[in-house]
């Protein structure tokens, strides 16, 4: 499916991230981290907090791990971590040893489509709507198998369209409204051409700064870390961190 124009997505290519990458390691540490509590009555899986870049932040802010994913919604390998690493991550997050942000690095429209409406909901519900999306993701793309001249029809429309018709191909706003998302925000959210900017030059400026290569890339500390797309593989990565 050829990317949209009329956005800055349009620089973008479907090849840009393939499922797999390779670049410099991070470094361990060495020295384990000790826990710290979660305020009374919460747990710091639930605490997430806006950043100022305006990603979402799961746990303790002041954590001395901070582990980072770039993920694609339409990314298998991506899918994949999710389903085997949530929970996990969680886990880790909970001790306060570690915090985790997702970084929506989308590939193409229906992932950009995706990343809109993962937001769409704000930051309480932006982790457990993304774990559903993922979910969702084989049965998203049997919706669009087939759909070649919808697809085509969305490149005529204004741009605050576009976003909209892609998510109704794909089944996308009725997924998002049976999760609590309405379809007047969910309207809204798809219109809002200003955040796909955003998350494409997020793509951008990630590429800049850490040359990623393929999804899902994970920082631990803000360094990229070397051939890691699996829990198996990023696990020990964390143990060396100090977890």
């Amino acid at each position: 499916m050829k990317i949209l124009p009329g956005i800055a997505i349009v620089a973008l290519g479907l090849t840009l991230a393939a499922c797999n990458k390779s670049e410099e390691g991070a470094k361990p540490s060495g020295d384990p981290v000790a826990a710290v509590p979660a305020p009374a009555g919460t747990s710091w899986s639930q605490t997430v907090s806006q950043t100022p870049d305006g990603t979402f932040l799961m746990g303790n802010p002041s954590a001395k791990v901070k582990l980072v994913e770039y993920g694609s919604y339409t990314c298998s390998h991506c899918r994949d971590f999710s389903a085997e690493a949530s929970e996990e991550v969680k886990k880790l997050v909970d001790t306060g040893k570690m915090n985790f942000e997702f970084r929506t690095y989308v590939r193409d429209p229906i992932d950009l489509t995706t990343a809109l409406l993962a937001r769409c909901g704000g930051k309480d519900v932006f982790y457990p709507l993304s774990e559903q999306f993922f979910a969702n993701q084989a049965a998203m793309f049997d919706k669009v198998q087939g759909q070649d001249a919808a697809f085509k029809a969305v490149e005529s429309m204004p741009p605050a369209q576009r976003f909209g018709a892609i998510a109704n191909i794909a089944g996308l706003v009725e997924f998002a409204q049976q999760r609590g998302v309405s379809a007047d925000q969910a309207k809204q959210c798809l219109a809002d051409t200003a955040a796909a900017e955003k998350l494409a030059k997020g793509v951008e400026a990630a590429n800049a700064q850490y040359n990623i290569q393929g999804t899902p890339s994970f920082l631990i500390n803000g360094v990229l870390v070397d051939n890691v797309a699996t829990w198996a593989t990023l696990q020990p990565k964390l143990k060396e961190a100090g977890l």
